[in-house]
């Protein structure tokens, strides 16, 4: 009985009683299987939740959730969700008084200020420091956000993120060119790749969708799919605009979810052979997936994806057995190396129009080849169950 004990400090972290973030909750429900006690540190509020935690702490499947209170600041672009980045930094110093001594503390945020009490804790408990990257922050604000790198939120951002990069024992991020961001930024530092993937228990659970949602879904139509969050990120309106490049009136693209761009794309994008749907329960993904004859993914062409992406929606795709479209541009293309789909160039409408009629013109056995190939590769590598085994490697 190994009986080494894990905190992981991420303030989106959540389970699926109350909503996304899941990777921490996947994780944690393996490393105690591979003998480890494991506290997730997380915030009371996140606008991705759907359920609020109602208790400071609670146990969740054999992991002790902390729920430190900050703030409710409604939605992803409220001002608010900065002060609660600096409340829940400045309540993680007090975590002494509420944990059992750890012995492996894994940081995990959004904004970087975490890693300032997390340093602090791992000295005082000589406890291993592993920084992981899930997004690549401040970049993506400046990118994606078109905030100026020289502004001074973004340059003290920058500060704690060099911080973290140089006062960690080790650096992990599920991107798997992060390396490469280290060499731009002159961090002479290594880091391990540990993507996200699917718990095999959970993605099982399937629900079916309700009449109404099956309803909205024509029949008899090629449909290409989308299923996720409408935000700025995936590039949306990219994949709508290649429908001026699609005449095959069989072909029909399905976007089900919702988001900041749903309303402003739909009301763009008026088309018979468009059919936006409202979003569905996590458990129905793979029932709807089965309408879909391809599923689509794209991305917004910025510097900030030649560093790779882990969207959980391609894992979901992968496991469908349906073959992907992903428009995006990078040196490290899953699809590519899983021989599941077709990548194109981001934000080309011409090039996602080109690459919905080579799926059309294909056999439905070859179509069929490629998602096989997709889950194949995914059961071999993108497991929470060989996930956390090669994590637990770095402890």
């Amino acid at each position: 009985m190994i009986n080494k004990t894990i905190w992981i400090i991420n303030e989106y972290a959540g389970s699926p009683y109350h909503g996304m973030e899941f990777r921490h909750y996947y994780l944690g429900k393996e490393f105690i299987k591979l003998g480890y006690n494991v506290t997730i540190i997380s915030s009371r509020y996140s606008h991705l939740f759907k359920n609020l935690p109602l208790k400071g702490k609670e146990i969740i499947d054999g992991i002790k959730y902390i729920w430190l209170k900050t703030i409710n600041y409604g939605n992803a672009h409220n001002k608010k969700r900065v002060l609660k980045w600096f409340i829940f930094m400045f309540k993680c110093f007090f975590l002494p008084f509420k944990l059992k001594k750890p012995d492996i503390i894994i940081v995990s945020p959004i904004a970087p200020f975490p890693i300032l009490p997390a340093c602090v804790l791992s000295k005082f408990y000589k406890a291993k420091l592993i920084f992981e990257v899930k997004d690549i922050w401040p970049l993506t604000l400046i990118e994606i956000g078109g905030y100026s790198k020289n502004q001074p939120f973004i340059k003290l951002m920058s500060w704690f993120e060099k911080f973290a990069l140089k006062k960690s024992d080790i650096i992990v991020s599920n991107l798997p060119n992060y390396g490469e961001y280290l060499k731009d930024i002159k961090i002479n530092r290594d880091f391990f790749w540990i993507s996200n993937g699917v718990d095999l228990d959970e993605i099982n659970q399937i629900e079916p969708l309700s009449e109404n949602i099956l309803n909205k879904i024509p029949k008899n139509k090629f449909i290409v799919g989308y299923i996720g969050t409408i935000g700025v990120a995936n590039a949306l309106d990219s994949f709508l605009k290649s429908m001026e490049y699609i005449s095959n009136k069989n072909i029909v693209f399905v976007l089900i979810g919702d988001g900041q761009e749903k309303k402003k794309l739909s009301k763009i994008f008026i088309h018979p052979n468009i059919i936006f749907i409202e979003s569905i329960l996590k458990k129905q993904v793979q029932s709807a997936l089965s309408f879909f004859d391809v599923c689509f993914i794209g991305w917004k062409k910025k510097d900030l994806y030649k560093y790779g992406t882990s969207a959980n929606k391609i894992f979901d795709y992968m496991y469908s057995v349906k073959p992907i479209l992903h428009s995006i541009n990078t040196k490290d293309d899953l699809i590519v190396k899983a021989k599941c789909g077709i990548s194109v160039e981001a934000e080309n409408p011409k090039a996602i129009a080109e690459g919905i009629l080579n799926f059309y013109n294909m056999s439905k056995e070859e179509r069929e080849k490629m998602g096989q190939n997709g889950k194949r590769y995914l059961l071999a590598h993108f497991t929470y169950e060989k996930l956390a085994k090669k994590y637990i490697e770095l402890f």
